[in-house]
């Protein structure tokens, strides 16, 4: 284990400490919106991941996750919708609006049930 150094502050001996070195991840829209929740709502946990080093690891799977999730409802959705390259052929702006819609409960389930879980 490595010695500890310290510096001195007014009368007081504070540890220099830093926190773990993180992979530089590009995080996208879910990963942001479980990075606000954790700080917001779930303080210790979001406390504990980040001194801990496993902040950046653990939203990286949280975006996975739920994009990976959104996609696979989307296209169960669409399937069932009867949303196909037929119709996107036929009358594109019906296709374009019940895809909109069919996208916006896809992400509606995902933050309910990854996101804020």
């Amino acid at each position: 284990m490595a010695e500890l150094t310290y510096t001195m502050q007014g009368d007081y001996l504070l540890p220099n400490l830093t926190l773990p070195e993180q992979p530089k991840v590009e995080l996208g829209q879910y990963a942001q919106m479980r990075r606000k929740y954790l700080y917001r709502q779930r303080r210790i946990l979001y406390t504990n991941l980040l001194t801990k080093g496993k902040l950046t690891e653990h939203l990286a799977e949280i975006e996975q996750t739920a994009l990976e999730m959104e996609e696979r409802l989307l296209k169960q959705m669409a399937a069932q919708e009867g949303v196909t390259e037929k119709l996107k052929a036929e009358d594109p702006m019906k296709w374009t609006r019940l895809m909109n819609n069919l996208r916006h409960s896809a992400q509606e389930i995902v933050q309910a049930e990854v996101i804020y879980a």
